[in-house]
C-alpha cells in the first residue's frame, strides 16, 4: 500500500510541476509559422497579429515563412513541433480545410494533429486582371476564354489555395477552359500578374487592394456573397452573371495537438484581446479583413464545416494532386 501511495504522490507532483512550468507562459519568444512566402495576405495578417501579441506579452513574436506544398510543408513543421505554445501556425484554409480533399496523401491529419486556437480574420476574394487584358467585366473575360480555349491562364498561391479553387469554380460554373498556374505563394503570383506573365487571378483583398489603388492591376469582381465596402463599385460574381458562385477566405491560428489547457487559455485570451483592440480592428479593415470571433471549440466546429464545404468545391472542380 505504501508503494501505491508513493506512486500516486509522485504522479500528483509531476502534474503540479508541469502546471507550474506553464504558469508563466510565455516566458520566451514565440514563432508563428506562415506556410506561404512573405508579402502575401497570409503574411500580412500574421505580422499584424504578431506585433500586437508582442506588445501584449512583452515577448518577441517571430514570423517564420515556410512556403511549399500548398502550405503542407509549413503545417507539417508545426505538427512536428513540441506542444508547448511556442510554435504556432497561421494559415489560410488550404492546410486545415482543403488539402485533405485535394491531395492523395498528406504527412499530417488536419482534424487530429492540430489544436484550434482562433479564427483570426476573414477576407473577401477578388478577381483581377492585368491592365493589358482586353476585358473590363467578367462577361468579357469569359468571352475571351471561350474564344481561345486553353489559352488563358490564371495564377494562384498554390494547389489547394482558395484562389486556386475559386479559379476552378469559375471554370466549372462558366464552362470555360482556363489553365491553372500554381506559385509558391500569392506574392510571386501577384508579381507575375503585374508583369503580365499571367493575365488573371483570384486573390485575397489585403493583397489586391494596394495594387488596384496603384493601377498595376484591374479588379473586375468580388467572389463573395456581398460587395466589399472597399470597392463598392465591383459587382459580385453572381451579379456579374456567374450563378452559384461564392468564395471567400480566412486565416486561422492553430497549435500542435495535445496542448496543455493552461497554455491554450493564455493563447486564446491573448488573441481574443488583440482582436478586440480598436487599432487592430482598424488595421485589419485597412487591408480589407474583418477580425474573427471564434476560438477553441467554436473554431474547431468552424473548421469541420469549412472542410466539408471546400471538399465539395474540390469535388465539383475535379481538382486532384497525386
Amino acid at each position: 500500500m505504501r508503494h501505491v501511495v508513493s506512486a500516486l504522490v509522485a504522479l500528483v507532483m509531476v502534474s503540479l510541476v508541469g502546471q507550474a512550468a506553464h504558469a508563466g507562459f510565455p516566458e520566451r519568444g514565440i514563432k508563428i509559422v506562415v506556410p506561404f512566402p512573405a508579402g502575401g495576405s497570409n503574411d500580412v495578417v500574421a505580422r499584424l497579429l504578431g506585433t500586437k501579441l508582442q506588445e501584449l506579452w512583452g515577448q518577441p513574436v517571430v514570423i517564420d515563412n515556410r512556403a511549399g506544398g500548398g502550405g503542407n510543408i509549413g503545417a507539417d513543421a508545426v505538427v512536428r513541433s513540441p506542444a508547448d505554445g511556442y510554435t504556432l501556425l497561421l494559415t489560410a484554409p488550404g492546410p486545415l480545410a482543403v488539402n485533405q480533399s485535394l491531395y492523395a496523401q498528406l504527412p499530417f491529419n488536419p482534424a487530429q494533429d492540430f489544436t484550434p486556437v482562433a479564427l483570426i480574420a476573414s477576407v473577401p476574394i477578388v478577381l483581377a486582371v492585368n491592365p493589358g487584358v482586353k476585358a473590363t467585366t467578367v462577361a468579357e473575360l469569359i468571352a475571351l476564354a471561350k474564344a481561345s480555349p486553353g489559352k488563358l491562364n490564371f495564377g494562384s498561391s498554390g494547389l489547394g489555395s482558395t484562389n486556386h479553387l475559386a479559379g476552378e469554380l469559375l471554370k466549372a460554373r462558366a464552362g470555360i477552359d482556363i489553365v491553372h498556374v500554381p506559385y509558391r505563394g500569392a506574392a510571386p503570383a501577384m508579381n507575375d500578374l503585374i508583369a503580365g506573365q499571367i493575365p488573371m487571378m483570384f486573390d485575397n483583398m489585403p493583397a489586391i487592394r494596394p495594387q488596384v489603388q496603384g493601377g498595376t492591376i484591374r479588379a473586375i469582381a468580388v467572389a463573395g456573397a456581398a460587395r466589399s465596402p472597399l470597392f463598392p463599385e465591383l459587382p459580385t460574381m453572381a451579379e456579374a452573371g456567374v450563378a452559384n458562385f461564392e468564395a471567400s477566405s480566412w486565416f486561422g491560428l492553430v497549435a500542435p495537438a495535445k496542448m496543455p489547457p493552461d497554455v491554450m487559455k493564455v493563447l486564446i485570451d491573448g488573441v481574443t484581446k488583440v482582436l478586440k483592440d480598436p487599432d487592430m480592428v482598424k488595421r485589419l479593415a485597412d487591408v480589407g479583413a474583418e477580425p474573427g470571433a471564434l476560438s477553441g471549440d467554436a473554431f474547431a466546429a468552424f473548421l469541420r464545416a469549412e472542410s466539408e464545404k471546400w471538399g465539395q468545391v474540390v469535388k465539383t472542380a475535379g481538382a486532384k494532386v497525386e
